[in-house]
Order: C-alpha cells, then sequence, then structure tokens
C-alpha cells in the first residue's frame, strides 16, 4: 500500500510522487495534492439545494417563482414573479416543498426560484 492518497480521477492506491506532483501509474492522471483538498472543501455544498443562480437555499428562505409553471388539476399556472415563503428542502425530484396561495401545498423544482 502506499502512503499517498489514492487517485481521484481513478481511485487506484498505486500513486506516486515525482518531486512536484502526485501520479497514477493505471490511468496517468498527475494531480498537486493541495488543490485536491482545496476542491474536497468546495464539494461539500454540491449537494446542497441552488436556485437558478447558484445560491444556495436554506429552510425558511423565501424564493420567487421565474417563468409560469402548469399546476395538474389547477385551471391556472403558478405565475412568474409569485412570491413564496418559508420553503421546506425535502429530497426528491421537486426539492421544495411549500405553501402557495390560491394552490396550497405542492412541490418545486429548485432550477424555477431564485432566492429573494
Amino acid at each position: 500500500m502506499s502512503e499517498f492518497p489514492p487517485c481521484p480521477e481513478c481511485q487506484s492506491v498505486h500513486s506516486y510522487h515525482d518531486g512536484t506532483l502526485l501520479n497514477c501509474p493505471e490511468c496517468g492522471h498527475a494531480w498537486n495534492q493541495e488543490e485536491v483538498a482545496e476542491g474536497e472543501d468546495a464539494e461539500t455544498d454540491e449537494g446542497a439545494v441552488k436556485d437558478v443562480n447558484g445560491k444556495v437555499l436554506a429552510n425558511g428562505d423565501s424564493v420567487i417563482v421565474i417563468k409560469d409553471l402548469p399546476v395538474k388539476g389547477a385551471p391556472k399556472p403558478v405565475k412568474a414573479g409569485t412570491k413564496v415563503k418559508n420553503i421546506r428542502i425535502v429530497d426528491g425530484e421537486h426539492n421544495i416543498a411549500c405553501k402557495i396561495d390560491g394552490f396550497g401545498s405542492m412541490g418545486l423544482k429548485s432550477e424555477f426560484v431564485k432566492k429573494a
């Protein structure tokens, strides 16, 4: 086993140090260990729910719908510009749970809202 971290590309444990970079003999990838460590810190909010502009959303935030969204069983869509208060972040394709006046409880996709 190597004393160096596994390759970030192929996860091979046979990495080695050539004096400046770490290298992987299996896939040929070369990387700087400090840059990989910084990248791992940035990945911590990769699973976070983000709005259309890339801002991280949290429970209790207010958002604005950016386009008309049709609602099954409703005669009219949720109009663009509708402000939705006190959202909840949930798992699933529709990752925002909220209540919209005139529609009731529903799920929204984060790609159709922006943080207010």
